[in-house]
């Protein structure tokens, strides 16, 4: 196979990484103690002895789902993996990466991943499992520069493509096969309106004609069904399809806060692109220094075998992927092996038509009657003001709003830990009270808690209130409930979340 120049390329999928990486431990720096922590929602410590149960043994377990965790799981440990996944991760946005700092943020965040439970089930954490296992490959092993002497190996290159094409054509199909309203061309009617996290562009999109509406459909369908057959071809056509990947997912991110899902999309769809491409459009001092490198390069016979060896083993690990694809039963975001090397891909299969929403309420009246004064607790992201503007958070995610957006759409004994936050919200928990935006009881706990369920829609642009959101409730999610409800106590005691 012959060398194609990748260097800039090779740079730019690296700093990419980086960030993302960045990203993800910042998130997990801030949330993952109130959400699995020793006295998070669903602590980490219980699940592993479930897990270790079911599957038989702590040996088994270990094998299934690999993790440091495993080993400590204390509070200490969590903060402890989550900060030096982030300060590794700045490293390598500074431009320094080698073999062993990629192996290190590989591990630690399937660390992280693999004991996250519902909080981490997200098709994204896969996905950064997989592209930070091949961003490995790219390194030489040791030389940290951003432009070291070994020459970029084209196989992991290839390999970029490959996983850029599974992709987006395994979210195509889903679309199609999983909702008319794909096939109809009225996705978009709906989506930016019931999306997890709307943006304060979300509006404007939504009410866009619908004619325009329409085309926004077909362009996905370009992107998703058309443009990942040329990844692979030769140079030109390769460039296109590459651009139109990387617009496509430029406009999600313009349109929503779908975490980091859309910018570690762009990362394979960069691969597409070689220097000469890059060369007309980064900057000069960039470019040259880039040109000084293939001057001096030189090609490292061990680092190539090991891509051609990594490129067989994807290769090897790509049929179940690719047999899904190929499947009328396709599911989306699935792993098929423990390190979820090579997994198969999917987003919005299906578009609900009407948005959902649970807000849960306090009071501290003697009577939890709908006569009561019962205060929101307010959500980062999620609408619960209707005068409030939709916030941009990506590409951070707010991993308790996303659950909720799921927990709208089901009934509390799918979301059991929503009791739990119950629980600690009628003891002003700091860690799940800073989950939310605002404490509306700061200082002294509610008397009683309830989720209400309501419908909401996008209020049209200049309407006289100034609203952003029309509602109206539907029904009560989880009913008022105090401290010491023995519902609610017997509850946490079965699964052992209180003494």
């Amino acid at each position: 196979m012959k060398s194609e120049r990748n260097w800039l390329t090779r740079f730019l999928i690296l700093r990419m990484v980086g960030v993302i990486y960045g990203v993800a431990f910042l998130v997990a720096v801030r949330q993952i103690l109130p959400l699995i922590g020793s006295k998070g929602l669903t602590p980490v410590g219980p699940y592993l002895k479930r897990v270790s149960r079911v599957l038989g043994s702590q040996r088994a377990a270990i094998r299934r789902l690999p993790s440091l965790f495993w080993y400590r799981h204390s509070d200490k440990a969590l903060l402890t993996v989550s900060w030096t996944g982030l300060v590794l991760s700045c490293v390598v946005i500074a431009g320094y990466a080698n073999v062993p700092l990629l192996i290190a943020l590989w591990v630690l965040y399937l660390s992280i991943v693999h004991v996250g439970q519902e909080w981490y089930g997200y098709g994204w954490e896969s996905q950064l499992t997989e592209t930070g296992f091949l961003a490995i490959f790219l390194c030489p092993l040791l030389d940290m520069h951003p432009f070291p002497r070994n020459a970029p190996p084209l196989p992991i290159i290839v390999l970029f493509r490959w996983l850029i094409f599974r992709i987006m054509l395994g979210s195509g199909l889903i679309k199609i096969r999983g909702n008319v309203v794909w096939r109809e061309g009225t996705a978009l009617y709906y989506h930016f309106e019931t999306q997890p996290i709307p943006n304060p562009l979300s509006r404007w999109f939504h009410f866009l004609p619908r004619p325009v509406l329409k085309m926004g459909v077909w362009f996905n369908h370009l992107a998703e069904l058309g443009a990942p057959w040329f990844v692979f071809w030769p140079r030109l056509a390769r460039q296109v399809a590459g651009a139109v990947i990387v617009i496509f997912q430029g406009s999600i991110i313009l349109s929503g806060n779908l975490s980091i899902l859309n910018w570690l999309t762009i990362i394979p769809g960069l691969a597409c692109m070689d220097d000469g491409f890059w060369a007309k459009v980064l900057p000069r001092w960039l470019v040259r220094k880039a040109q000084i490198a293939t001057v001096q390069a030189r090609v490292s016979i061990p680092q190539q075998v090991t891509a051609y060896i990594v490129m067989a083993v994807v290769g090897f690990l790509s049929y179940r992927p690719v047999k899904n694809l190929a499947s009328r039963r396709q599911v989306m975001n699935t792993s098929f092996n423990p390190l979820r090397l090579v997994n198969t891909y999917g987003a919005f299969g299906t578009v609900g038509k009407e948005r959902f929403n649970v807000v849960f309420e306090g009071t501290s009246d003697e009577y939890p009657s709908d006569r009561a004064d019962w205060k929101p607790y307010i959500y980062k992201g999620l609408p619960v003001a209707l005068d409030k503007r939709p916030p941009q958070i990506a590409p951070y995610q707010l991993r308790l709003d996303w659950q909720m957006w799921f927990a709208a759409m089901g009934s509390p004994n799918r979301y059991p830990w929503t009791l739990h936050l119950v629980w600690k919200l009628l003891h002003n928990d700091p860690g799940a009270v800073g989950l939310f935006a605002v404490n509306p009881f700061p200082d002294k706990p509610p008397r009683y808690i309830r989720a209400v369920l309501y419908h909401y829609c996008f209020a049209p642009p200049g309407n006289p209130e100034g609203l952003w959101w029309d509602r109206e409730p539907i029904e009560l999610w989880l009913p008022a409930m105090s401290a010491d409800d023995p519902r609610l106590l017997g509850y946490l005691k079965i699964e052992g979340w209180v003494v």
